[in-house]
């Protein structure tokens, strides 16, 4: 079954890490470390498939995530690795009617956050008679969001359990004991250093009053290149937005005070490539299903060094080269690294970045309209006149779609499909703002 999943997914070989979890698995309880972006999802999913029963019709396995995001990327990979076993995701800010539907038909693997899956579990939604495994995935990040709680609740209401997986991207120095975590093995592969060593790490001096000022100038010199730029509170990326537009340039944010359809849009088009700009909190530093970003700019330093770490490792990631901007005022002091990094020069004349080739396209119906990729694609060649080559990636979600498709072929492609059906039903297809 792990080879089907594997071909489903399109891996010809694991890596190290995912070997050694998937051994680690078969003796007991598991303690997975393992740094941000190294394939940690497919080293805990991949030893359920050995654990599931097909007699069994109630849920047999509980994943806890910190984050909607997360929840979300891991029914993904489960649902592509095509295993037969249902999935379902609760999270905040999901309609709690659906849940509750998709719950009377139980899954065999319930993945949701927290405080959602607690309170699910307080309605009696579902039975914990038959979980037997459970996942705490990025469980130190779940820790710092303070979901200490929710989680005890939870686990407290799961008798049945004899094997639990624990995921993290640092090394703690206890393992609460709510955890029911006692005798475990310890895949480990954290290393010690601060940074990869193809992260190239640089820093932009400037005078907070014109600090602003420098990021734009900063981003005209990186041009249009996948960039994270990190603030530690949402003001700040509010306020790093309002310039942005007021420059003309385009751009997405991403917080945890946006509601959960624009945070997923905004992911969404910095996958595609629409936007090759995000600016965010912490929130995007870890467990989010979003692409190799060559550039990392701290546009604030982050509050410990472990936040430093997390940031930088969105960058770099699977053997790639990547750079981390540091941006700091004349006197500024680096807790975090040893010596000042080389310092970057700002252009005197500006060139805007170009706008990147690729605008999302709206249509609204998903998967649960019975609408999937296939349709899409053959909505937009055919009728909408594209080539293969002027059509990016697609996402399919629950009520809605979109399509990375050219910048020079989006205005004829909605003229040309406005008036047309899919899947027999006539639906709003635009530009997505």
């Amino acid at each position: 079954m792990i080879n089907q999943a594997l071909s489903n997914l399109g891996i010809t070989a694991l890596n190290p890490m995912q070997h050694a979890a998937l051994s680690a698995a078969k003796t007991g309880d598991v303690i997975l470390l393992s740094p941000t972006g190294s394939g940690k999802t497919l080293g805990f999913l991949l030893p359920l498939l050995g654990m599931l029963k097909k007699d069994v019709s109630t849920v047999q396995v509980m994943i806890l995530a910190p984050s909607r995001e997360l929840a979300l990327q891991i029914e993904q990979v489960w649902k592509a690795m095509g295993t037969g076993f249902k999935i379902n995701c609760c999270y905040g800010g999901h309609a709690v009617k659906v849940e509750r539907n998709n719950l009377s038909q139980p899954p065999a693997v319930l993945v949701g956050t927290p405080g959602r899956i607690a309170y699910h579990l307080r309605e009696e939604n579902f039975s914990t008679e038959t979980i037997q495994t459970l996942v705490l995935d990025e469980f130190d990040k779940a820790l710092e969001f303070g979901f200490q709680e929710d989680m005890a609740y939870i686990i407290r209401q799961m008798p049945a359990i004899n094997r639990r997986i624990l995921t993290s991207a640092t090394k703690m120095d206890e393992i609460p004991a709510f955890t029911g975590i006692t005798q475990y093995k310890e895949v480990n592969f954290l290393t010690n250093t601060l940074s990869a060593p193809d992260i190239k790490q640089m820093a932009v001096i400037s005078e907070a009053a014109d600090k602003l000022e420098a990021l734009f100038a900063l981003i005209c010199k990186i041009g249009n290149k996948a960039t994270l730029v990190f603030c530690n509170h949402r003001e700040a990326v509010d306020r790093i937005s309002e310039l942005l537009w007021y420059k003309g340039l385009e751009h997405d944010i991403f917080h945890g005070g946006m509601e959960q359809d624009d945070r997923e849009r905004a992911l969404l088009k910095f996958r595609n490539g629409s936007h090759r700009l995000l600016i965010t909190t912490d929130l995007a530093s870890r467990g989010l299903d979003i692409p190799e970003i060559e550039f990392v700019i701290h546009y604030q330093l982050p509050h410990n060094e472990e936040a430093f770490v997390h940031r930088n490792g969105r960058t770099a990631r699977m053997n790639a080269k990547g750079t981390s901007y540091l941006m700091l005022a004349p006197d500024e002091k680096l807790p975090y690294l040893k010596e000042l990094p080389e310092v970057e020069v700002l252009p005197e004349k500006l060139i805007f970045p170009p706008a990147s080739p690729w605008v999302t396209l709206y249509i609204a119906a998903g998967k649960k309209d019975k609408v999937n990729k296939v349709d899409i694609v053959g909505l937009l060649l055919k009728k909408g006149g594209l080539a293969k080559d002027d059509l990016g990636l697609i996402e399919v979600l629950d009520h809605s779609s979109y399509a990375a498709i050219k910048r020079d072929k989006i205005e004829a492609v909605v003229r040309q499909i406005k008036a047309e059906k899919i899947k027999g039903k006539k639906v709003k297809m635009e530009i997505s703002r």
